[in-house]
């Protein structure tokens, strides 16, 4: 397990999730220097990510990955596709060996992942090429996590590309969100851990439905405040 480091138990809601993604940015503000790379899970993460981002001077991109589950079992996931149509599974699952080739054989499964992956290129990266991850410290966050298996997936995925460090950051996370994820990221932060959690939305005051359009402006913006860099 990596590093984790919890900051409260409160349950007082945010303002929003740009407000969650400044507070978080004081908890990584020792990675300022290094220009780290800040990636937010689309789409409701990357409005946390470009808060992160632009207070730490950081690169801000999205993780294109998707989650695959045990067949039969969408509570279990097993691995994930990355954004080069890259299958693979956790070495760690017990359940590696027996799955691993069922899901070869499961085609409806992994095409509609492909697809969701190939809508999601077509959509991003257009805007927002690909940053390299090797070498670098890279943060991965969403809003929020509740089972965490979207944030696994991620941290899978981008383990992948050897970063030097990797981090998952997040405002907010049941107790079975953390569990999930901390055997994956080097370090783990984490803004707020209640004791009651029924969903994610039940930490914010402003919990809007996050657009495509909102996820291209940020990556713009990002972009162009980089080129004034």
């Amino acid at each position: 397990m990596g590093e984790l480091r919890t900051i409260s138990q409160s349950e007082e809601p945010f303002w929003d999730r740009a407000e969650a993604g400044r507070i978080l940015a004081g908890e990584l503000c020792g990675l300022s220097g290094s220009r780290p790379v800040v990636l937010g899970i689309p789409r409701c993460g990357v409005m946390v990510a470009s808060e992160i981002a632009r207070i730490l001077g950081a690169d801000l991109d999205v993780v294109v990955a998707r989650k695959l589950c045990e067949p039969g079992n969408p509570d279990i996931p097993i691995g994930a596709i990355n954004e080069d149509g890259k299958l693979f599974l956790a070495r760690e699952s017990p359940v590696l060996t027996g799955l691993c080739e069922g899901y070869e054989n499961t085609e409806e499964d992994l095409e509609k992942q492909y697809t969701m992956i190939a809508w999601s290129i077509e959509k991003y990266r257009g805007i927002r090429p690909r940053v390299p991850l090797a070498g670098r410290t890279v943060i991965i966050t969403d809003d929020g996590l509740s089972s965490g298996m979207a944030m696994q997936a991620a941290l899978w995925t981008v383990r992948e590309e050897k970063p030097e460090k990797l981090i998952a950051a997040v405002p907010v996370a049941s107790m079975e969100g953390i569990e999930r994820i901390s055997d994956f990221a080097d370090e783990t932060v984490v803004l707020k851990t209640p004791p009651v959690f029924y969903d994610v939305g039940q930490f914010y005051e402003y919990f809007d439905k996050t657009t495509d359009e909102q996820v291209i402006a940020a990556l713009k913006e990002s972009m162009e405040r980089s080129i004034v860099m």
